[in-house]
């Protein structure tokens, strides 16, 4: 085990209307010297999700040192696909603006929810970020026939952008039914999307039956994928890739030390891989999908991926 955890960093105190709970899906971006502006999902008196914003001190005491007042992005209006909630993937720079990708999503009869993936954008991290449409970048289609989850976006190189996002393989939703992969799909404009399908991260215990919230670092020429999976409790999985197309599975690098009960002792999930000094640090939740706060962890051994390429 190379990740040191530093503990929980922060917990919303409830005292903001659209913030009474959770601080789930942590989405670092750089801001200046150590502090970075973390993005997150909060949960209002009526369960429906916002994304609002802390600013935190990376270092070994990390802190907090400001927070949002109010969200950047709140559910829309009734009828629309995310007037039931608004849940951050991450956020991507290009040049001047900043793309905010999240999942939105529609309450059911039949089925609870129905997810799909939506864009807001911003020329300040301050915002205001504004919905790039009213409707979904990706949506069910013949691809992704059931239901879509939490992206993660990069841009690669000139007209190269990559997501990689949650995308159910069945029908069912349900603990025996649920199968939940990680698929790919291409932009050249990270606006428009083409997909075919592909799996890039599928389900390999017999026990697992969802892997969400991909979150991907370039190592040098490599990449390293962590997310989370679940099979009798939600913990973090991981995989590499050359090429960001093809990966291979090394979920022994995300074990922690869990043995004492804490914040993240029954689960750990909906991880962000980022850098840092040059560090590998890991922003993730614990219990409750977020109930208890995110918190930190910083890689401590040696290069991550040594002795799994040749």
């Amino acid at each position: 085990m190379s990740w040191r955890r530093l503990g929980v960093v922060f917990t919303p105190s409830g005292e903001h209307w659209w913030a009474r709970s959770h601080a789930a899906l942590p989405s670092p971006v750089h801001v200046a010297d150590d502090t970075f502006r973390f993005f997150y999902s909060s949960r209002d008196a009526g369960k429906r999700s916002h994304v609002g914003w802390v600013d935190i001190a990376v270092s070994e005491t990390p802190h907090v040192l400001a927070a949002a007042a109010q969200p950047v992005i709140s559910p829309g209006e009734d009828g629309v696909f995310d007037d039931s909630g608004a849940s951050i993937g991450c956020i991507t720079r290009d040049q001047s603006a900043y793309y905010l990708y999240y999942m939105g999503w529609n309450l059911g009869i039949r089925s609870p929810w129905r997810n799909a993936i939506g864009l807001a954008r911003s020329s300040s991290l301050g915002g205001p970020f504004e919905r790039f449409s009213p409707g979904p970048i990706l949506d069910r289609s013949p691809e992704d026939p059931y239901t879509l989850t939490y992206p993660c976006v990069l841009k690669l190189g000139p007209r190269q952008w990559r997501m990689w996002y949650g995308s159910n393989l069945a029908a069912g939703l349900g603990e025996e039914t649920l199968s939940h992969a990680i698929k790919i799909a291409h932009s050249s404009d990270g606006l428009r999307w083409e997909r075919d399908g592909s799996i890039a991260i599928g389900l390999t215990a017999h026990q697992e039956h969802a892997i969400v919230r991909p979150s991907v670092v370039q190592i040098g020429e490599l990449y390293l994928m962590s997310f989370a999976t679940r099979g009798t409790r939600y913990t973090l999985g991981a995989a590499w890739s050359s090429d960001a197309v093809h990966w291979e599975r090394i979920d022994k690098i995300m074990e922690f030390d869990r043995t004492k009960p804490d914040w993240d002792f029954d689960m750990a999930c909906y991880p962000a891989l980022f850098w840092h000094r040059g560090r590998l640090w890991l922003a993730y939740n614990g219990n409750g999908y977020g109930a208890t706060g995110f918190g930190l962890a910083v890689w401590d051994g040696d290069h991550p991926l040594k002795g799994l390429v040749g």
